[in-house]
């Protein structure tokens, strides 16, 4: 056996030797899968010859792709030039590399949720529709339906004709469109829809993709959808080797597009295929195994395997049933003082509450944080959703894309400009009738020059800065970038001059924001590659929850199941084991949502490596009304041989409660840090160097520039200086803008 695969257990090792062909890799919870794939490419690089850049390995996650290219790395040393991306960032990559056959400009922006809201949001105002009966989310989320369908607004509108409603969204949706189309922005959605369609328009394009990549490896295969699944089948079809891995038991996301068919039915699609099964666990104990599988076994749709493990049956599942949602909760927190006691080597960190809803975190928040139990909530980018940070997003989209309608709305008054909602209506209506966007309205003097001279004044500042941003984009790094935005638009000042708690905490925020610029920064350095403006929005942009995971962090943590996929925890507890919670109310006596949500509680119960809990309450308060419930149907369905605890479906007597602990586990906050030193530096950065803002500049004046040295002033135009440099060529900057002066001037 080669050296560095003799680790591999025998599926294992078979699965990463065989290269030619379909093979389709079923691998079970904790079964070693990253490792089998990162050694398949390995051995792909080291021993089969495969040139790197001839691969193409696609996952769901930049946690996942992150990880799977540094253990590559660790094995081969550097795959420069390897595609080991997220199906969005593959897309999204093509479409960079031929965005006008894709028929955008190729400085086309990709917008979030926070901003098709905000589009929907305006397009219910324009159509006069009702916010409350076609509210924002339920319209967005129409739409991404119908794109993962390939279904166009036209065919959207012919496919729902004459139902109630339905003609209203179809014009939400035609609309919605085209404001995307005028503002050269895509959605998430669209990455994927957009990179099928090329390839299926453009043949030669198709061809030459299909010729790049010999060897296409799919991760996390049973989560594919319609639109994923005609991409890799098209890459596929020319040369045949591809590699899917996965796990039906897994496929947790059928409500947002995951189509359980494509791994099911692989070997019909891919006729020849080789299946590989890694069954052999290497995270959980036997006792939660076989838990595990007694629920998981009740499945019909699925393919016959069964995990098993060498390691040692461990601790019984254990099971409570509380008196009441508040009881459970104190239990829970109550259990992680009583382990911590019992085995010093446990921190918070090897800790989960996993629910089925966003909604049961409330309770646990409240218990432990009256323990001083520190924990985080997995809930969404809660980082990147606040306003300020929001706002800063939006201006750094503007001085990539100054067509950006979208984010123009969102900060045209922030800081506060004097320009009202009506104002700020006028000036959309004004662009809609001339057929322009924003920006180009604003550029024009008389137009602005209309309203009151502050907000005039103010107006043409913006578009400067803005403006100026833009051609300097090229030039700076985004960390300069950053410090220009933040004082050269006034935010900072203006948060700065409200001196409130709240404005102080918005800032601290803001300065926080450098640390990630920075580790991206030294992230693209240490590979030998430039951050640019547009990539790092793009990489923001493609975050996923699980991706704000931080394992490094000592905290227990709170999350839903469909954010654990992924993940593992020393002890788990997953809590609200009730009927018409989990499984929940929607998929009761539904055969199919059943079986998903069987498949979350695998999932659930799999990310435990040493202890599980399940947990139910009696009584329960949701939506503001407290009823009785009713115990699990997945509780029934678990072996009893494995179980300890409460027996299920014994009602327990009033009073009986879990041991309270009064001794607090040790935890102390940091010590507080002031902005103050990253404000200076901002502030140094773009407010005091030298530039040629208010000097008069002419054709032929010499000049010397920070980073491109000495060079002459070959135009100057307003704003934008062209200068030709002795060492770097020609070069367009913003003469506000630019760290330069004039030669004669020293």
């Amino acid at each position: 056996m080669i050296d560095y695969l003799q680790k591999l257990n025998p599926q294992q090792y078979e699965a990463a030797t065989t290269l030619e062909g379909p093979l389709l890799i079923l691998a079970g919870a904790g079964s070693g899968k990253t490792g089998t794939m990162t050694h398949r490419i390995a051995y792909m690089i080291r021993d089969a010859g495969v040139d790197p850049r001839s691969i193409l390995a696609v996952t769901f996650t930049n946690k996942a792709a992150a990880e799977m290219r540094e253990r590559v790395e660790v094995l081969v040393g550097s795959v420069q030039g390897m595609w080991i991306q997220t199906f969005h960032s593959a897309c999204l990559r093509m479409l960079r590399l031929h965005p006008e056959q894709a028929g955008y400009a190729k400085n086309f922006v990709v917008y979030d949720p926070v901003d098709q809201k905000s589009i929907i949001k305006g397009l219910l105002k324009e159509l006069e529709l009702d916010p409350k009966r076609f509210a924002p989310a339920y319209v967005i989320s129409e739409i991404s339906n119908a794109k993962e369908q390939a279904i166009g607004p036209g065919q959207y509108r012919r496919d729902t004709g004459g139902q109630a409603g339905y003609q209203e969204l179809a014009e939400l949706y035609d609309r919605y469109e085209k404001v995307l189309k005028k503002n050269n922005a895509m959605d998430f959605d669209d990455l994927i829809l957009r990179a099928v369609q090329l390839l299926e328009n453009n043949q030669e394009i198709l061809s030459y993709f299909q010729k790049k990549f010999q060897y296409l490896m799919v991760d996390e295969y049973q989560d594919t959808n319609l639109l994923q699944y005609k991409l890799v089948k098209m890459l596929a079809e020319q040369h045949g080797n591809i590699c899917v891995v996965g796990d039906d038991d897994q496929c947790i996301y059928q409500w947002r597009g995951a189509d359980i068919r494509n791994i099911l039915e692989f070997e019909k699609d891919f006729p020849g295929a080789k299946v590989i099964k890694l069954e052999e666990n290497y995270r959980s104990s036997a006792y939660i195994l076989e838990g595990a599988h007694s629920v998981i076994s009740r499945n019909r749709g699925r393919k016959a395997k069964k995990l098993w493990t060498r390691a040692d049956k461990g601790e019984k599942i254990q099971y409570y049933r509380a008196s009441d949602d508040k009881e459970e909760a104190r239990y829970i927190g109550g259990r992680i003082e009583a382990l911590m006691r019992k085995d010093p080597k446990l921190t918070f960190s090897d800790f989960a509450v996993l629910y089925r809803t966003n909604v049961q975190s409330r309770r646990f928040e409240e218990a432990l944080s009256a323990k001083g139990i520190p924990y985080q909530v997995l809930s969404g980018l809660r980082y990147y959703d606040r306003k300020e940070i929001k706002d800063i997003l939006a201006y750094m989209r503007l001085v990539v894309n100054p067509r950006d309608d979208a984010g123009l709305m969102r900060i045209i008054n922030e800081p506060k400009r004097g320009l009202g909602a009506k104002s700020q209506e006028s000036l959309r209506t004004l662009a809609a009738v001339r057929g322009q966007n924003l920006m180009e309205v604003l550029k024009d003097r008389e137009i602005v020059d209309s309203f009151p001279n502050k907000t005039a004044e103010s107006l043409h500042a913006f578009v400067s800065a803005i403006d100026g941003l833009h051609i300097e984009q090229a030039n700076m790094s985004v960390l300069d970038l950053y410090d220009a935005i933040l004082v050269k638009t006034g935010y900072l000042t203006a948060l700065e001059e409200q001196n409130t708690v709240e404005s102080d905490s918005r800032i601290e925020n803001l300065m926080e924001f450098k640390s990630v610029i920075t580790e991206k920064e030294k992230e693209k350095n240490e590979r030998g590659a430039t951050l640019t403006l547009e990539i790092f929005m793009e990489e923001l942009t493609l975050l996923a929850d699980v991706d704000n995971h931080d394992p490094r962090e000592d905290t227990v943590s709170l999350m839903t199941l469909h954010s654990a996929k992924g993940l593992e925890f020393s002890v788990v507890f997953i809590p609200g084991m009730e009927t018409g919670i989990f499984p929940s109310y929607r998929t009761i006596d539904k055969g199919e949502g059943m079986e998903e949500e069987r498949r979350l509680c695998y999932v659930g119960m799999t990310r435990a490596k040493k202890m599980l809990f399940l947990t139910s309450a009696e009584w329960r308060m949701l939506y503001g009304k407290t009823e009785l419930t009713s115990e699990s149907l997945f509780l029934k369905e678990i072996d009893r041989s494995v179980m300890g605890g409460d027996a299920v479906y014994d009602k327990k007597s009033a009073g009986t409660s879990f041991a309270r602990y009064d001794t607090k586990a040790p935890y102390s906050e940091g010590p507080y840090v002031s902005p103050l030193a990253s404000i200076k530096a901002t502030r140094g950065k773009a407010d005091e160097r030298q530039t040629l803002a208010g000097k008069d500049v002419v054709a032929g004046q010499k000049v010397h520039h920070e980073k491109f040295g000495a060079g002459t002033v070959i135009d100057a135009s307003g704003s934008v200086l062209t200068v030709i440099f002795d060492a770097h060529g020609t070069k367009k900057l913003a003469k506000d803008l630019a760290p330069m002066h004039k030669v004669e001037d020293q």
